[in-house]
């Protein structure tokens, strides 16, 4: 690589690097337990703003990868791209499938507005798609296969790399939050199933997950 490429790549990590850390600590509970008390009109507008802020704040990463990719590196060709376009537009169809079990109105935070919520938590309940069943973080299995099955140039590599780097680290501290709300029932379904990769001997049933969901039910009832 010349210098100027390198010096883009460097730039280019630097906002991978600076996108999750900022990322990572307006996500966190202690975050948003802090704005909860220090700022309690804010809440209701915070996971709405959080979801904008990410968007706004990928457009540059995403121009500097498009305006100065580097040399190519690799590009799918016969099969392999047949294979590899075939898997893409799977994890896309799996993404749009999930978005039916999820509370989307909550993920956006248009809930938190429309109802005025101060909470810091999440109030979603503990359930499993029938995705949840083989992998416990479905979204970042589908986004691990769709960005490893482009044809990749430096840009596109590195990218890649802090992606996958960041859904491992982003999933163990999600976890984190999920143990706090979930408790013992998310302990025991993290001990059942793979975290970002399916493993065929980590699998629940339909009867185990519903037997789960229901236990879920129960302790919080309890609660």
């Amino acid at each position: 690589m010349t210098q100027p490429i390198w010096l883009d790549m460097a730039l280019l990590l630097g906002l991978w690097l600076a996108y999750f850390a900022l990322h990572s600590l307006l996500a966190s509970l202690a975050m948003k337990r802090w704005v909860a008390n220090a700022f309690p009109d804010w809440m209701p507008f915070y996971r709405l703003s959080f979801n904008l802020l990410a968007a706004l704040l990928l457009l540059p990463i995403l121009w500097l990868m498009y305006s100065n990719p580097g040399p190519a590196l690799w590009r799918w060709q016969g099969i392999g791209a047949w294979l590899a376009n075939g898997l893409a537009l799977a994890a896309l169809a799996g993404f749009w499938h999930s978005l039916k079990y999820y509370d989307t109105q909550e993920f956006l935070g248009f809930r938190q507005w429309k109802l005025q919520m101060r909470k810091a938590e999440d109030q979603e309940r503990f359930r499993l798609s029938p995705f949840h069943r083989f992998v416990r973080h479905p979204w970042y299995f589908f986004g691990l296969v769709l960005i490893w099955t482009r044809d990749m140039n430096a840009a596109m590599l590195l990218s890649s790399v802090m992606m996958t780097i960041y859904f491992i680290v982003g999933s163990h501290l999600e976890e984190k939050k999920l143990l706090v709300y979930h408790g013992d029932v998310y302990r025991r379904y993290m001990a059942c199933v793979a975290g970002l990769i399916p493993l065929p001997w980590k699998i629940l049933s339909v009867t185990e997950a519903d037997e789960l969901a229901a236990s879920a039910r129960t302790e919080r009832g309890c609660a």
